[in-house]
């Protein structure tokens, strides 16, 4: 069986740069209003410590195909080379699970 590749985001470090979401807009030549990773912003709100939290989430869509033709010629995907970041990452399933685990804050994203 084939291995299963996948994205690891680690959204604690996300800084909200929109750099992934423009990136994969281009490399994919979407138009407006069609995203293959779209930048989420959750907050702000106050914390029972009296600090402010404000979290950035990109989420890869349903038209996200991991950019086939740049892994399938050894590239990353364009979002995880252009992240300003590097709170991306790209890898086998079982290579990305070993890397989240114990982390609070990430998603492991394998598409269908």
């Amino acid at each position: 069986m084939a291995e299963k590749y996948g994205l690891l985001i680690d959204y604690e470090w996300c800084t909200g740069c929109h750099s992934c979401e423009m990136a994969c807009k281009v490399e994919l030549n979407l138009g407006e209003g069609h995203y293959g990773i779209k930048l989420f912003e959750d907050g702000p709100r106050k914390m029972p410590n009296g600090k402010w939290e404000y979290l950035y989430l990109p989420a890869p869509t349903s038209l996200c195909d991991l950019c086939a033709k740049r892994t399938e010629a050894g590239k990353l995907p364009t979002c995880v080379h252009h992240c300003q970041a590097a709170c991306m990452s790209y890898g086998t399933v079982e290579e990305l699970a070993a890397k989240a685990a114990g982390k609070p804050k990430t998603c492991i994203f394998v598409p269908c």
